[in-house]
């Protein structure tokens, strides 16, 4: 079984002509990636080792990276995603705290204990963080806002999340996939 990955940040371009490669971070201290050193494509296989860098401005670095020497290869590199193996990042610092990533695969639970699938992905796009709920069976998945009234425990042990749907979704309003929108 191949290890979970964690998405910490993309390949933004470019950096002068030396072959240093602009990243945008998405971890909260984006210096941290020079700490994982190796980055992971989506499927695991090598893409980048970061031998050093520096910040350039809030969420982006410029680094150097052993596979790149020319400025024309860091820019063949704009938009490649950059993963760590979950393994490799700390561990959250109290029990109310985990990585989003941990939360995909969970089976989703009612207030009552009735499966309502398994968390497929978590999304934001732009109004804060979204679970996406595959039901399984072919059936449309559903999405919920992640918020402490609507997920409300979650047992990363247990591979468990309660959803208690907001009236709205209750009421039957039908809820869309990412590729209806």
């Amino acid at each position: 079984m191949r290890p979970k990955l964690v998405l910490v940040g993309r390949v933004a371009g470019a950096f002068g002509v030396r072959g240093e490669v602009r990243l945008s971070s998405y971890t909260a201290e984006p210096l941290a990636l020079l700490r994982y050193g190796r980055l992971v494509r989506e499927d695991g296989t090598p893409a980048l080792t970061l031998t050093g860098g520096r910040l350039h401005k809030p969420g982006e670095l410029v680094v150097r990276a052993e596979e790149v020497a020319t400025r024309e290869a860091a820019e063949a590199l704009r938009g490649l995603r950059l993963h760590v193996p979950r393994t490799a990042l700390p561990p959250p610092e109290d029990e109310d705290e985990f990585y989003l990533a941990d939360l995909i695969g969970l089976r989703a639970v009612d207030a009552e204990g009735a499966p309502m699938g398994t968390v497929k992905a978590v999304h934001d796009f732009g109004a804060g963080d979204i679970l996406e709920v595959d039901p399984g069976q072919g059936r449309p998945t559903a999405l919920y806002p992640f918020t402490r009234e609507v997920a409300p425990r979650i047992d990363l042990a247990a591979g468990l999340i309660v959803i208690v749907p907001p009236p709205e979704i209750e009421a039957g309003d039908e809820t869309t996939s990412p590729e209806d929108s």
